[in-house]
Formats: C-alpha cells, sequence, structure tokens
C-alpha cells in the first residue's frame, strides 16, 4: 500500500481575498511584516501556491486570517518564483 504524502498549506485572508501561501513561506515572518505595518499602510509580499509573487496593501484596518490544512504533497509548489507553474504558464 502506497502511503500517501501531504504537506500543510497555509491560506492568508486579507480583507476577505484568500491567498495559498508557496511552501518555504515564513510564516511567522509575514505575521510579524503584517503586524509591523502600524498606522500607515504599507505593501507587504509573500509567494502564492504557482510560484507567483502578491503584494498586498495592508493597512492598520485591515483584516488577516491564517488558515492551515494539510493537503496532499504536490513538488511543483518550491516557491521558486523562477518556476511558476498552474494554468496561466501551461503547467
Amino acid at each position: 500500500m502506497d502511503e500517501t504524502h501531504t504537506m500543510v498549506r497555509t491560506e492568508v485572508t486579507v480583507n476577505g481575498s484568500a491567498f495559498l501561501l508557496a511552501q518555504g513561506q515564513d510564516v511567522q515572518d509575514l505575521r510579524r511584516r503584517i503586524e509591523a505595518v502600524g498606522t500607515q499602510a504599507r505593501f507587504v509580499e509573500f509567494t502564492v501556491v504557482g510560484n507567483r509573487s502578491v503584494s498586498v496593501l495592508v493597512s492598520s484596518g485591515a483584516q488577516v486570517m491564517f488558515t492551515d490544512e494539510t493537503v496532499e504533497y504536490d513538488a511543483r509548489d518550491t516557491g521558486d518564483l523562477l518556476e511558476p507553474y498552474g494554468e496561466d504558464f501551461g503547467a
């Protein structure tokens, strides 16, 4: 019997827009960067599934939520921005 390989996928939701973080993203660092926004709006960048970069404008009134789920392992999900994948990239 083959054992299914899994990984933990983290979703960050900013004001209702959900983003699945790529593997290797430092979730604690992303939380610190969002917390550091303070009273002035700032862009926070991170890499999402598909190895794509996202830049979100975060302000003091932003609602941000992190959730984790266990999913089937995907070897393509490396966080390498030079190797994007998914339907937009024909992979």
